[in-house]
């Protein structure tokens, strides 16, 4: 795994290292995985983790990618009080990678929304198998 701030910046583009390592947040309505439709899974960008299906991703409408539950247990949360709000982090358990925020406002059956940055998500598309 990558640790040191160095290898990080190798492996990432400097707007990827801002988001997951220095804890950025991409413009609105700008990320690449936003009206993703494909059937696949998105994993971390820092280190491949697993993280959310698309089975559960939805249009929240606030302009990052929307998932209403985590895959597995890849994700640890982190009380975050900056710019003044309360909020619940979102980080990726294995490399630590800042990934957004969780919020309670979300569809059933959790209830919850994951608002979580394009770039810090690489997506894997699942590739269907054809009948014979």
């Amino acid at each position: 795994m990558v640790e040191k701030k160095s290898d990080w910046k190798k492996k990432l583009t400097p707007e990827q290292y801002h988001i997951l390592r220095e804890k950025g947040t991409e413009m609105p309505f700008t990320g690449k995985l936003l009206t993703n439709t494909k059937t696949g899974m998105y994993h971390c960008a820092g280190c491949n983790a697993p993280l959310f299906s698309s089975d559960t991703k939805f249009d929240s409408h606030f302009g990052w990618p929307s998932f209403f539950a985590a895959h597995g247990d890849h994700i640890v949360y982190k009380e975050d009080t900056s710019s003044f709000m309360h909020r619940i982090e979102v980080q990726c358990k294995k490399c630590g990678g800042h990934l957004g925020h969780v919020f309670d406002d979300g569809p059933k059956p959790s209830g919850k929304r994951f608002c979580i940055n394009s770039l810090a998500l690489e997506f894997k598309e699942t590739k269907k198998k054809k009948s014979i």
